[in-house]
């Protein structure tokens, strides 16, 4: 028996190691059955902290002092009629445009800062003896009585109508309905009060400035004046004297420059025909000469006289001489007269010329002035719009006076009581059933908090597919608690005892699991001899599953021998009772035969193997090789051996113990076991050396597994009828 022999076979051989995750539902659907199922496991502390708040609630509820309410209404005038010419504000009042943001924005002020203060003032609250302590000034006594009035106050608009209602809050319904009023009248007519003061203060002031404001028009425009007569820059159109100056002279330069080419033309014509040999005849001047037409006339009368003559006369006669004579006149005439005409052109063209000379320099004259004049005008805009300025400003200054002049004394108020407040006689409200309706839902929210959280705490093992998926180790089976399977009837109406019920009660549900531990064991592993229980801590109940489970093989005649491995504790020693001189280790010393320390079950006929109650600790023993020759004979003699070993984690010959085993069973306490310690276990025992079985939860209530997950006790009131 000293070679190690791992039981727990490869996946899919015979068993597998764990069993293939259920299919799950898709990761966005939400399973009532597992919020049903949260609080069917958690409602008693959800209970606990409701029935928690609501007991605070009625603690509170009873030590509450009664208070009274008393509310005032007030309405605002849907359209004020004003006696004179008013501001913007007035002038939307007069048609009637209170809308809803308005009327809110009145609710607010209401309960204003401003507004609370005025009534405190008003009522003379501070100097109440309430808040006139000792130790506390005025200042602080009117503070005091400030923030009590804001604490009691409320105010609220009725439906969609103009009225507005405040309501306060005391313990004195007096003081209740004189407060409430005293916050309708200081809405009403201490509102008036202090806008007719603004109007007073804004009326001296605006009058200040529209003063000022006047001055300073005066003064800009008497500079602007002033600047226009020193660079000469007067005028009543949009163009100074100069531009209209530079328009003139640029009209008449234009005139003259084509009159003088015009008579430059005529005189160069003229001279270039008389250069051509021309007698003058074709000049154009000439041709609408008055005098040369009527020279040209006697000349052709001369001519034809001459003709005349000729024909009759000869060459010298005194008449024809004479007529010759007269026509050389009249030619020398005409010639005379044709130069006086481009003596006259030439004297012409002079003049134009010097006529458009002049008024060139004129015009240079004037484009400088107006070079100097724009420069100036660059500071007389700036002049200008300042003096502008200053105006605008006079003119607003004295609309805004003019406005608020005819303000002063007229205004009417913008509200009015529309039923004042009168004292209660009953209290405010009962508030008992409120404050336990506030106090469930707070309960109820803390206690579902609380559960939440102490599920995302938990952190043992509930059913067998937490086992499997969270730990990969092979669920065996569930060990339920007896009083969860067994009426207090059955019990004989104590506690039970969990060994005596397996015999007692061989139908029962309890004694069918040990029968089940023992065929899932038998499915683990192939023909298991020597089997362990074993658990990571102590009271895990890993005693009593040896126990049961060795008196439920017993029972069927099977010979088992239950050997008491756990030194410390002894459990199995415990539950024989009596004084024992030889047990486990007197027979790994060789001081005794086997058959010698066996102690027979009288019931069953079980056979154990208890621990001396004057043994000392001998962990080598244990784990030494006298421990596999001693489980080597009891292999041949019985046909089954169990051992009881101590907790793994707090002894380190467990899991020596383990290794020699062919089934190792670990057993853990349902939903009180950490998995964090199961795990330590697992990384502890050696790979390989170990023939782990499986895991079984202990003490397990059937009677509540159905809230924690599906589990072969979730249907046990299906099937509990079956052991009747």
């Amino acid at each position: 028996m000293n070679k190690s022999v791992v039981l727990a076979p490869q996946p899919g051989s015979l068993v597998p190691a764990t069993r293939p995750a259920a299919a799950h539902a898709p990761a966005d659907r939400v399973d009532p059955g597992l919020l049903l199922a949260f609080l069917r496991r958690r409602w008693p502390l959800i209970l606990g902290v409701l029935l928690l708040c609501l007991a605070a609630g009625l603690v509170i509820t009873a030590r509450q002092t009664p208070t009274y309410l008393s509310t005032a209404e007030v309405t605002l005038d849907a359209k004020v009629e004003p006696i004179a010419p008013l501001s913007e504000d007035d002038r939307l009042a007069a048609q009637g445009s209170l809308g809803e943001t308005y009327i809110d924005t009145q609710v607010e002020v209401m309960t204003s800062s401003h507004n609370v203060a005025g009534v405190v003032d008003r009522l003379g609250l501070a100097r109440d003896r309430r808040f006139m302590q000792e130790g506390v000034n005025a200042a602080g006594a009117r503070d005091a009585a400030i923030a009590y009035v804001e604490d009691g106050v409320t105010a609220f608009r009725s439906g969609a109508t103009y009225t507005i209602s405040v309501a306060f809050e005391s313990e004195d319904p007096a003081e209740a309905a004189r407060i409430a009023n005293a916050f309708a009248e200081q809405y009403t007519l201490g509102t008036l009060a202090d806008k007719e003061t603004g109007d007073g203060k804004a009326l001296k002031e605006v009058g200040a400035r529209m003063e000022a404001a006047r001055i300073q028009a005066s003064a800009d425009a008497a500079t602007l004046s002033r600047y226009r007569l020193a660079h000469n820059l007067p005028t009543t159109t949009d163009r100074s004297l100069t531009e209209q100056e530079i328009s003139a002279y640029n009209q008449q330069v234009t005139e003259a420059r084509a009159q003088a080419a015009e008579d430059t033309a005529r005189l160069a014509t003229a001279r270039q025909q008389l250069g051509m040999g021309s007698a003058g005849d074709d000049v154009g001047e000439a041709l609408g000469s008055g005098v040369v037409a009527s020279l040209r006339q006697q000349q052709a009368g001369y001519a034809a006289e001459i003709a005349s003559l000729s024909s009759k006369y000869g060459p010298r006669h005194p008449d024809l001489l004479r007529a010759r004579s007269q026509l050389d006149a009249v030619t020398g005439q005409i010639r005379d007269e044709i130069g006086r005409v481009i003596s006259n052109l030439s004297a012409k063209a002079a003049v134009s010329q010097k006529r458009l000379d002049s008024l060139t320099g004129s015009l240079n004259v004037s484009q400088g002035a107006l070079r100097r004049d724009n420069v100036a005008m660059v500071d007389l805009q700036d002049i200008d719009q300042r003096a502008q300025a200053s105006k605008s400003l006079y003119d607003n200054y004295l609309s805004r006076y003019k406005e608020l002049a005819a303000r002063i004394g007229i205004r009417q108020p913008e509200a009015r009581v529309l039923h004042p407040a009168l004292p209660s006689e009953t209290p405010a409200r009962t508030n008992f059933l409120l404050n336990m309706v506030l106090s469930g839902a707070l309960g109820l929210g803390h206690g579902i908090n609380c559960a939440i959280t102490a599920e995302m705490m938990f952190s043992g093992l509930t059913s067998g597919e937490d086992v499997e998926r969270r730990l990969g180790v092979h669920y065996l089976c569930s060990v339920p608690e007896l009083t969860s399977v067994l009426s207090r009837k059955e019990r004989g109406g104590v506690a039970g005892d969990p060994v005596e019920a397996v015999i007692d009660h061989p139908r029962s549900a309890f004694a069918e699991a040990f029968r089940n531990l023992r065929a899932s064991i038998a499915f683990a592993v192939e023909n298991p001899r020597i089997i362990a229980i074993t658990s990571a801590l102590p009271s895990e109940g890993k005693t009593t599953v040896a126990l049961c489970l060795a008196r439920s093989m017993a029972s069927g005649s099977d010979r088992i021998l239950l050997i008491d491995c756990d030194v410390r504790r002894r459990g199995v020693s415990r539950w024989i009772g009596g004084t024992r001189e030889v047990g486990l280790l007197e027979v790994l010393r060789g001081e005794v035969q086997l058959e010698d320390a066996l102690v027979t079950d009288t019931r069953t006929g079980l056979s154990v193997l208890p621990l001396s109650s004057s043994a000392q600790e001998d962990h080598a023993l244990l784990t030494g090789t006298g421990m596999d020759t001693l489980l080597a004979l009891a292999a041949q003699s019985f046909d089954a051996v169990i051992m009881d070993t101590a907790p793994v984690l707090p002894m380190a010959d467990a899991r020596l113990l383990l290794c020699k085993a062919d089934a190792s069973i670990i057993a853990a306490r349902w939903r009180r076991t950490p998995e964090a310690a199961v795990r330590s276990l697992l990384r502890m025992l050696p790979a390989g050396y170990v023939g782990l079985a499986g895991m079984i939860l202990t003490r397990v209530d059937v009677r509540k597994q159905a809230a924690f997950g599906v589990d072969e006790n979730a249907f046990y009131k299906a099937y509990k009828d079956y052991y009747a």
